[in-house]
């Protein structure tokens, strides 16, 4: 199993016409927690990877966590994503991180991309948040 970080700023990122923040993504974790994201290449995720989402605003740090459900694919009814990759989000860890965020500074992130492994000196930090 591997763990990434999937970068999200609220004030560019939608879904559904509506901004895609840390309250938004809690909500869907509790209503509907499986989702089909975006990704700018394919990665080399695999079924039962965890995403783990870095918000970007208001304050930087991870508050929420899904589980990847199949590795990502090309959408041939839409050539301007390039792939997408289905989820779901882990409800009472999503929770536990939406009340408990990882800052940034705790995951030695250098610069950020949309998607990247997480660091293996920032699992420890996450996995307790999250409780997992």
């Amino acid at each position: 199993m591997a763990d990434w970080i999937y970068i999200l700023n609220p004030n560019r990122d939608t879904l559904d016409g509506e901004p895609f923040g840390k309250e938004s993504v809690r909500r869907l974790a509790e209503e509907e927690p499986e989702l089909e994201l975006w990704l700018g290449r394919r990665n080399r995720m695999k079924r039962g990877d965890r995403l783990w989402f870095f918000f970007t605003q208001p304050e930087s740090a991870v508050a929420a966590v899904a589980e990847v459900e199949e590795e990502p694919w090309k959408d041939p009814d839409d050539p301007e994503v390039p792939y997408l990759v289905a989820v779901s989000l882990l409800p009472e860890a999503t929770k536990a991180l939406y009340r408990d965020p990882v800052r940034r500074d705790e995951l030695g992130l250098g610069q950020v991309r949309s998607v990247q492994r997480v660091k293996p000196q920032a699992l420890p930090a996450l996995r307790a948040r999250a409780g997992l």
